[in-house]
């Protein structure tokens, strides 16, 4: 019995070997010894030459963490599949990758349609402004957008359509109306129909641009609430999945052994495919209710 319980020690301790080295060759090393001469760099009595940021070490851990998100359902796969001595959550953790991409990438794409729906709004006050200082409509919506994309690419594709018609006298509300099509930039119709009717007199331009800032962002304040009110409907249903999880590491302290049951006898697989199944249902169906809320 002894022996049976000191099984998994050596296994764990090949798990975190392999693990470190993994580490190693995805150029972990190096982000540590990058980590380690920041906080090594306050002791020294002279600055070094170049200076080591702890924003931009923490920016390179977090690209670095984002391109391998994807894997770590193939990483927790293959550490069940050692442990329970099956193929079953190794095969569970592949098909599990290209699910989870889509869903990073699904989050992704909503925080890009937030940034750029914010964006806009600044774009709005800074053309405001700039028409208020005495400029040309072309001049302050070229100086806005330049202000309001302030990244190290500048403005982007859209943006840089939008930035050629207003400094080279084209279609400025055509090209606000075609930059209208992306997600979060529906309130450049909104400025696209401002200057067309307003163009003419920059103080008329200023006041719409000014009313419409305000009705943007009146928008973006309602939907944050609403996202707040609605964050505790999406934690819950975290911890409701996670919960089978909870139940296997209890069942495993009590001795129950619960791996070799689900993993190596037909009750088990059974009990396997019947709680994927509910599992799904019960996460689409909390998925629905939450889009039912949102709407």
């Amino acid at each position: 019995m002894s022996a049976v319980a000191a099984l998994p020690v050596p296994v764990f301790a090949g798990v975190l070997c392999a693990g470190a080295a993994a580490w190693g060759l995805t150029g972990g090393d190096r982000v540590f010894r990058r980590a380690r001469a920041v906080a090594s760099a306050g002791s020294r009595p002279t600055a070094p030459r170049e200076p080591v940021r702890l924003d931009r070490l923490l920016a390179v851990v977090r690209v670095r963490a984002a391109r391998w998100r994807e894997w770590g359902c193939l990483a927790a796969g293959l550490v069940v599949a050692v442990l329970g001595t099956s193929v079953i959550p190794l095969l569970a953790g592949v098909a599990a990758v290209p699910l989870v991409r889509r869903w990073l990438r699904t989050r992704a794409r909503e925080r890009a349609r937030v940034a750029r729906a914010a964006e806009v709004v600044a774009l709005c006050g800074a053309a405001a402004g700039e028409l208020r200082a005495g400029a040309q409509p072309g001049q302050a919506l070229t100086a806005a957008i330049r202000r309001a994309a302030p990244g190290p690419g500048g403005p982007g594709a859209v943006e840089a359509g939008v930035l050629a018609a207003a400094a080279f006298g084209g279609d400025v509300p055509g090209a606000l109306r075609q930059a209208a099509r992306e997600p979060g930039a529906e309130g450049l119709a909104g400025m696209a129909a401002c200057w067309r009717v307003s163009v003419d007199g920059g103080a008329g331009l200023a006041a719409g641009l000014d009313r419409l800032e305000g009705a943007l962002r009146a928008e973006r304040d309602r939907q944050e609430s609403l996202g707040a009110q609605l964050a505790g409907a999406r934690s819950t249903t975290v911890v409701l999945a996670l919960l089978p999880l909870v139940g296997l590491v209890i069942g495993t302290g009590l001795g129950a052994d619960p791996l070799r049951v689900l993993l190596h006898t037909p009750m088990g697989w059974g009990c396997l495919v019947a709680g994927g199944v509910l599992e799904t249902l019960g996460l689409l169906w909390c998925r629905r209710i939450v889009r039912m809320g949102e709407r």
